[in-house]
């Protein structure tokens, strides 16, 4: 229910001669890359496309890329012998070749062996087979599944060469702004070689840089920092359906306005984290606004929850947590138009009153603070339930965040004049090529093959990983769960391993932290309150004796090493204090155990009153399984039921997005 917002788009991003030629041709890229979207299949097409995704998100693909890869690592030797001069020759010519796309497989091979020795010389890294294994899976436009601590940096780099020679530009998608610049200038030195402009665009990118930044072979950017200069330059150039709407616009003198446009089109698009980005963030809106009138709507939002406190749950209302929903009653319907009686204005129309009731019942049942949000100078800000992250620039939509802003005491912020819109799942599917690479990939392959036509490849990891998983506990109760976190995390400490304590909110990490301390055990806490100091606390998380507690932002971007003799001692223990809704978001808190070789061990706790159980536990399956199978099967049918709901609202957007696209296209993004 949340979007990014992003505010005064008014201000023109960009400055730049409108008459420019340069501008003309970044309005032909623009339209181009604007195609229709493609309904999703209906009826026996739909069946058809189901199943034919399911053949195709298993056909074998891992053995072929091992196989080009292990062809990649024989030229080593000969490659090595190269001098400068050759180097650069051979650099020349494969640029040449690419860019008419006319390249051979043995000429790949051979581009793939002089990207791996240029990145020896110039960054004295020396990609691993799988790594380049998987660089030549996203060449071929796929989507790859690497380990925890595999090197994906590297790896993107590969594709990014080749594609950046082609001359229509590549951007690289990152998980935020400060690894879009890391990384940009880390992997520098290796695309000068070839010859190949590099930038990167992040929130603190001033306007008159960004469109030198697109202009650049290869992009490094944020999803949100893309997607919103997209729809910036789609509000710049007005409506432009085509080629030749663009050409007959540049003739009208419309070029004025498209001369304020940033970006040159997408032609491709490497993603990291892509089942973040892709599946995680699918249905999140980006919305370009500008600042409405700052109309006084406390007052309403105040009397809306007054009233909510005075219906009955059961009776007067519904709450549907399955689907985080409350809905009103019959009774409660009548009861509303009762207690509403002596007022007026807006309460005396029945559906305006009912919605406003509701969106304070949700405000206060399903939006907890400390869980789905914090407050922070005088703001509410969301926490990300995926990654435990702060999310300032996202609010909640059709006043829901302003409903919350009420209800925990703050003046509700100003309404938002909607200017343009788009999900991440349509701005991705715009793009004429995608690849990506993510630590979990394999449980949504099939939704990656029918919404984004992206098939997945498993490579192995470059040293057998020996992490050992520990069945879940099941417990009776939330005390009864936390009080055996606690004795496990004082074993583990009293044998000087380090513990990661992973939990789903800030509330819970909050009240492991107390029962710590009460046990006299010093730790670190990671949450999105205690965030400053990110960096520090998972640098010194894999150290001996070490105890940190953190949300699942531990679980991404990051990477703990373990300190002197901890590997001898067992390696890192990450414990998981519940489960997420999906499998793919546990394994990668499990993933900071066990990277590249190291010891490690996992192990998860589960009870009845866990999130998960309670909104996707209830039925009599779940309860048979736990009691006959153990509590890894009830958990696996709850993940189950919780993947498919999502799944089934991802595919709602994605309807809800070409049904736009078909019906409302005439409409002037500027209204």
């Amino acid at each position: 229910m949340d979007h990014v917002r992003l505010r005064q788009p008014g201000e023109s991003r960009v400055r730049q001669d409108a008459g420019s030629p340069f501008a003309s041709a970044q309005a032909w890229r623009a339209s181009l890359s604007h195609q229709p979207l493609k309904p999703p299949p209906t009826g026996a097409d739909a069946a058809w496309d189901t199943v034919m995704s399911h053949i195709l998100c298993r056909v074998p693909r891992r053995r072929r890329v091992l196989r080009r890869a292990r062809q990649v690592v024989a030229l080593e030797g000969e490659v090595a012998g190269y001098g400068s001069d050759r180097l650069v020759d051979e650099a020349d010519r494969l640029r040449t070749v690419f860019r008419r796309r006319r390249e051979t497989p043995e000429e790949l091979t051979l581009a793939a062996a002089i990207i791996r020795e240029a990145a020896r010389r110039r960054l004295g890294m020396m990609p691993y087979p799988v790594q380049v294994a998987a660089g030549l899976a996203m060449i071929d436009g796929r989507l790859v599944e690497m380990a925890t601590g595999e090197g994906k940096t590297l790896s993107a780099a590969i594709p990014a060469v080749v594609l950046g020679m082609r001359g229509r530009g590549c951007h690289i998608i990152t998980a935020n702004d400060y690894l879009a610049q890391r990384d940009a200038e880390t992997m520098a030195p290796l695309y000068e070689a070839f010859g190949l402009s590099v930038a990167h665009v992040v929130g603190e990118t001033p306007p008159d840089q960004r469109q030198a930044a697109y202009a650049a072979d290869i992009t490094y950017t944020t999803n949100k920092e893309v997607a919103a200069d997209f729809l910036r330059d789609r509000v710049a150039m007005g409506y432009n359906p085509g080629v030749n709407a663009s050409l007959l616009a540049s003739l009208g003198g419309a070029h004025l306005r498209q001369g304020h446009t940033v970006m040159r089109g997408l032609e491709c698009a490497i993603i990291d984290e892509a089942d973040a980005i892709l599946i995680d963030e699918a249905g999140t809106p980006l919305i370009l606004s500008s600042q409405g009138e700052n109309t006084d709507e406390k007052e309403r939002y105040q009397h809306a929850l007054q009233l909510a406190d005075r219906l009955e749950r059961g009776r007067d209302y519904r709450v549907d947590l399955k689907h985080r929903e409350v809905d009103l009653t019959h009774a409660g319907r009548r009861r509303l138009t009762e207690i509403t009686a002596d007022m007026t204005g807006i309460w005396r129309g029945s559906r305006i009153r009912e919605e406003l009731v509701t969106q304070a019942l949700t405000a206060r049942l399903l939006f907890l603070c400390d869980q789905h949000y914090v407050i922070q100078e005088d703001k509410v800000v969301i926490v990300d339930e995926s990654t435990g992250r702060l999310m300032p620039d996202r609010t909640w939509r059709h006043g829901l965040h302003q409903v919350i802003e009420v209800k925990e005491g703050l003046d509700p912020s100003p309404a938002q004049t909607t200017l343009a819109s788009i999900s991440f799942q349509k701005f991705f599917r715009l793009y004429r090529r995608l690849a990506g690479m993510t630590g979990t990939a394999w449980e949504a392959r099939q939704e990656f093959q029918q919404t984004y036509r992206l098939s997945t490849v498993r490579v192995p990891t470059h040293r057998p990983c020996v992490r050992k998983h520990l069945a879940p506990v099941m417990c009776s109760g939330v005390d009864d769960k936390n009080a055996r976190i606690i004795e496990d995390v004082k074993e583990y400490h009293a044998l000087g391993r380090p513990v990661l304590l992973g939990t789903r909110n800030v509330d819970s990490s909050m009240a492991l932290s107390r029962l710590l301390t009460e046990a006299g055990l010093a730790h670190e806490v990671l949450n999105a309150v205690h965030h400053e100091h990110e960096a520090k606390i998972i640098a010194g998380a894999g150290q001996r004796g070490a105890v940190t507690v953190a949300t699942n932002m531990a679980g991404r971007g990051t990477d703990i090493k373990l300190g002197p003799g901890v590997a001898e001692r067992g390696g890192l223990a990450v414990i998981a204090a519940e489960f997420n809704d999906d499998r793919r978001i546990d394994r990668q808190l499990f993933g900071r155990a066990g990277r590249q070789g190291d010891p490690g061990a996992a192990r998860a706790y589960v009870c009845p009153y866990d999130d998960l159980l309670k909104r996707h536990g209830r039925a009599l399956s779940v309860k048979l399984a736990a009691r006959f199978f153990g509590p890894r099967a009830a958990v696996a049918i709850a993940q189950a039921r919780a993947r498919r709901l999502a799944r089934h609202a991802r595919k709602s957007v994605l309807r809800s997005d070409v049904w736009s696209e078909q019906f409302l296209g005439f409409v002037h993004p500027d209204h």
